[in-house]
Formats: C-alpha cells, structure tokens, sequence
C-alpha cells in the first residue's frame, strides 16, 4: 500500500445525503458524536478507508480478530433524510501535512461521487470554559449564523481548527460543497464524554432532529 485506498463493502442507494466525519482528536469529542449518531440512526457500515500513514499498529476487538486502522463509512436514513457518517480510530500524526490532504482530498472525492452536497465535521477544541460549550464555524457567514441560531451555539472565532477536523471541510468548500464543523469545548487530549454528547445534541438540534430522550451510551 503506497497511498490511501477505499473498500467497498456494499452499495448503498442514498438520494442527495449530509455527510458527517467524527475522528478521534482532541477530547475525542468527534469519535464519540459520531458513534453515538451511529447508534441512534442503526447506520450500516458499507465501506472503508485506508492509508500507509495510519500508524502502524492494528487494532484488536472482543473476539481477539485484528484490522489495520482505518475509518469506516456507515450509512443511514433519518426521518427521510439520508447520511453518510464516517469514523475512525485514528488521525494521521499531525506533523505529516501531506498525509492529512491525502486522506482528505480521499474522503471528499468518495463523498462528491456519493452524491453528497453537505458536509459536516465534528471535533473538539482545548478550551477552558466555565460552562459546556459548543462553537460552529462554516463555509460561509450565512451557514454559520445560520446554525448558531439553530442549535445555540457560539461562532468559532479564535483561529484555527486543527487535523482533518478542519481540513476535510476547507476542501469540500474548495470542491463547491457547503458545510459546518461542529467544535465542543474539551480540556485536552482525554476523552471527554460530556463534550461528546453536547455536540452530538447541538448536531442533532442542528438538524431539526432534537431529541430529549433514548440517547445512546457513550463510549
């Protein structure tokens, strides 16, 4: 394997679906949004990605079988709305400024060819706050008032978002897609469930999808 590769498992028919990416990061906030979408939407794994710039470890589950890292696309069907949500176990290292446009211009290629129009990337941000916060940044200022008043967020107005957390929206919106990120206010690197579930409220809030009661639990 010299370059990223996609797997795909089965094709699923899905007319004009949001995309939405949550990876590990900072607080792991974007994995456990996402996951958490994955439970509550029964979405259905139909391909995987793959890179040489993933670390080089494998990953073992429960029934002792070990997979090189990768992400996963799932897809899934919401009161009429299509999605397709990927996930991962990893980032590529985030001194590898090559690997991360690989990958990303991967994901948005197969995402484009899905038929998708609308990206969505959630992930966390090291701040310290005195009370829970989510914060929206987007491809436009429409886009991101628009969400804000939405979902009652703040708008992200402090510089950068690191990792493909950022990366994959600024090249969809090279690409011509629309879309939001989606940030919950974490104190670091450690996994951070509460930040994790108040973004994957405000996701779903969002979307006109709000729900009050049978979440998920998180990982």
């Amino acid at each position: 394997m010299d370059k990223p590769y996609l797997r795909e498992l089965s094709n699923p028919n899905l007319e004009n679906p949001t995309f939405i990416q949550g990876l590990p990061g900072f607080g792991n906030v974007g994995r456990i949004a996402a996951h958490l979408l994955i439970k509550y939407c029964k979405a259905k794994p139909f391909a995987e990605l793959y890179s040489p710039s993933f670390p080089d470890y494998v990953a073992v589950n429960s029934k002792g079988t070990c997979h090189l890292p990768r992400y996963d696309f799932y897809s899934a069907t919401l009161e009429g709305t299509n999605y397709v949500i990927m996930s991962g176990e990893t980032q590529p290292s985030f001194d590898d400024v090559l690997a991360h446009y690989e990958v990303c211009g991967e994901i948005v290629d197969y995402v484009q060819k899905l038929g998708c129009r609308f990206v969505i990337t959630v992930g966390g941000v090291p701040l310290t706050e005195e009370k829970a916060q989510v914060y929206i940044a987007a491809t436009s200022p429409r886009l991101a008032t628009e969400f804000m008043e939405k979902g009652g967020a703040a708008i992200y107005s402090r510089g950068r978002i690191v990792g493909e957390t950022g990366l994959t929206l600024a090249l969809a919106k090279e690409r011509g897609l629309e879309g939001i990120c989606v940030l919950g206010a974490t104190a670091g690197f450690e996994s951070d469930k509460g930040a994790g579930m108040l973004a994957f409220k405000f996701l779903m809030k969002a979307l006109g999808k709000e729900i009050k009661e049978g979440l998920p639990e998180t990982q």
